[in-house]
């Protein structure tokens, strides 16, 4: 059965480039970002790896551990790790999962066999503190991650978790989301006093309530 949206995101154990880890124990009370690599020595994931580590203090900074996963050995990722450092002027401390028996691709489902029989699509799972899975992405091969979207779809997830609003197209941080249907428009003044504008009955907007 295919993980989806809302699903328990599954436990597992795993050797990587910083020595065995458990995922529960390893995410604590953190978010989560677990994706997924086809091998390693690979052009556009070494991009992405690097432009990972290069934004590690935005990932901290929103309490978010990032995991990566190939089907190499660890000791493959470490010798790929040297690469990335060298080639995107930086350094990689997150883990880099090794999932050579595919166990961890196939309990999240990253083997799409019209893609490849034999090597993990580009999958990206955003997990909460409760190990919710929030949000998948599935990249082809060709196409790198946009991690800007990442990160402003980390802001969004964080915001929506404690605020009864939702953002809209395009929303960054700091812009104006719109309130939930499930509060009455004479309520919004007292859940929401930095005020607010009634588009349609349906589309009500309120700066963001956290800035």
């Amino acid at each position: 059965m295919s993980l989806r949206i809302g699903d328990v995101a599954p436990n597992f154990k795993a050797d990587t480039s910083i020595g065995e880890i458990d995922f529960y124990e390893f995410l604590g009370d953190s978010w989560g970002v677990l994706f997924s690599h086809p091998a390693d020595y690979t052009p556009v994931c070494t991009t992405e790896l690097g432009r990972t580590a290069a934004l590690k203090g935005e990932f901290e900074k929103r309490n978010v551990k990032v995991l990566a996963l190939s089907v190499d050995s660890a000791e493959s990722h470490k010798g790929w790790i040297k690469d990335i450092n060298e080639t995107q002027n930086t350094n990689v401390e997150f883990p880099i999962i090794a999932d050579e028996d595919k166990k961890i691709a196939d309990l999240y489902d990253m083997i799409h066999p019209n893609a490849s029989e034999t090597l993990t699509v580009r999958s990206l799972f955003i997990i909460s503190p409760d190990k919710k899975v929030k949000l998948m992405l599935t990249y082809p091969a060709s196409t790198g991650r946009n991690f800007n979207e990442v990160l402003r779809v980390i802001d969004s997830l964080q915001l929506t978790a404690n605020y009864s609003v939702a953002t809209p197209a395009d929303w960054e941080d700091g812009q104006d989301v719109v309130v939930a249907n499930s509060i009455k428009t004479e309520d919004i003044p007292a859940k929401f006093p930095k005020g607010h504008k009634v588009i349609k009955p349906y589309l009500r907007t309120t700066p963001q309530p956290n800035r």
